[in-house]
């Protein structure tokens, strides 16, 4: 049985996490139906038809290329994500809810034009690193397509740009590609196409979520944010800045931990993954300053929850869509290596007193577009079976 636990709020849309229990075949526990006493009848519709999908959890021939169940399982394959010719994202209400402050006025003045070009050049050549120690560390590397994302997209109801990095969730065997809930991610899912065809006619299952239209009402447009506390106000109310017009969700608002699937609906920047990591089976990193609310059920289990250190990363370094604890946003390649930045040594020390080497590559520059090395890659396969580490 796979179950979908849910994190203080859910997912992006209260649809989302019956919507990921549907398609990963399982019915979603009561833990997570609590959760969303608000779903839609469509996402009820959805569920109802349970019993008749595909499981995703019966045993992965040996063909299939694509299978991982866990953030820390020997690492075998991965895709890293492109930072080429991206562009900084319009600035929108969902934008404006998820960046601070003192950045609005970069996307106001840049919204649809590219990054400042030294920084940009400096981001590809750290993730081109990345992908290099990857390789050295015994890792086979994937990349998206490289697009001209120069030009607008257009659809019936908005108009934006992109840059491909993490949209897909590898559940098991099954590739699920999420429908975003920024206007300008909506079409990053063409960078990966390719790849995921392949892996398809490979043996993996291939999941498309519904694709939202991504009109003006899925957003609250006059969702009332000034500062990070006006954010935690509203969350605590259940008030975000997404609707519930249509289903939309982030792939990186999910972490795996075997038969449990752990989603969070973040009222900061920007994903599950610089508040909350699972880096070891009973070892789990909280941020200090934003915890999860649900950290309890993890020491009750027995778990190690560790509270990672005050980032380095000065306070002048550009972070356009993300916080400074991305210092927390780390790759597991197993239970023993952990890819960290370089000048972070405040937290790879605090690895080395787990008993984890870390693996240390400079990825600042990469951090402002967006991401850590938790949020630029995509687990394709990890060696390792399906097990449950809650009872």
């Amino acid at each position: 049985m796979l179950r979908v636990r849910c994190l203080r709020g859910g997912s992006r849309g209260a649809e989302a996490a019956h919507l990921i229990g549907a398609m990963l075949g399982r019915a979603v526990t009561g833990f997570v139906q609590r959760a969303f006493q608000s779903t839609s009848s469509s996402a009820a519709a959805i569920q109802s038809q349970e019993l008749v999908e595909d499981t995703v959890t019966e045993p992965v021939t040996q063909e299939c290329p694509v299978c991982a169940y866990n953030e820390w399982d020997p690492l075998e394959e991965v895709i890293v994500g492109r930072a080429e010719n991206a562009r900084v994202p319009p600035f929108t209400v969902e934008v404006k809810a998820n960046t601070y402050e003192k950045y609005w006025p970069f996307y106001q003045k840049y919204g649809g034009q590219t990054f400042p070009e030294d920084h940009l050049k400096k981001a590809v050549a750290e993730i081109e690193e990345m992908c290099n120690i990857l390789r050295f560390e015994g890792v086979t590397v994937r990349r998206p397509e490289p697009i001209d994302w120069s030009f607008q997209y257009k659809t019936p109801d908005f108009t934006s740009t992109a840059m491909p990095r993490d949209i897909l969730l590898v559940v098991g065997n099954e590739i699920i590609e999420a429908p975003m809930a920024w206007r300008s991610r909506f079409f990053e899912y063409r960078a990966y196409r390719p790849l995921i065809k392949e892996y398809f006619r490979k043996g993996a299952k291939w999941t498309t979520a519904p694709k939202p239209t991504m009109a003006d009402d899925l957003y609250d447009q006059d969702y009332p944010i000034r500062t990070v506390e006006d954010r935690h106000k509203l969350a605590a109310q259940g008030k975000f800045v997404t609707t519930e017009h249509e289903p939309c969700f982030d792939a990186a608002d999910f972490i795996r931990a075997g038969r449990d699937i752990f989603v969070q609906r973040n009222p900061n920047p920007m994903h599950i993954d610089a508040t909350f990591n699972i880096i070891g089976p009973g070892l789990v990193l909280s941020n200090p300053d934003r915890p999860c609310r649900q950290v309890d059920m993890f020491m009750k289990a027995g778990w190690n929850v560790v509270k990672p250190p005050t980032p380095l990363i000065p306070d002048d370094h550009p972070l356009w869509m993300s916080s400074k604890w991305l210092s927390m946003n780390v790759l597991m390649l197993d239970e023993k290596r952990v890819m960290v930045d370089a000048n972070e040594t405040s937290i790879q020390k605090m690895f080395e007193s787990l008993g984890i080497k870390p693996i240390k590559v400079s990825i600042r520059h990469a951090n402002s577009l967006g991401g850590g090395f938790h949020c630029w890659t995509t687990d394709v396969r990890r060696r390792g079976t399906l097990q449950s580490y809650f009872h």
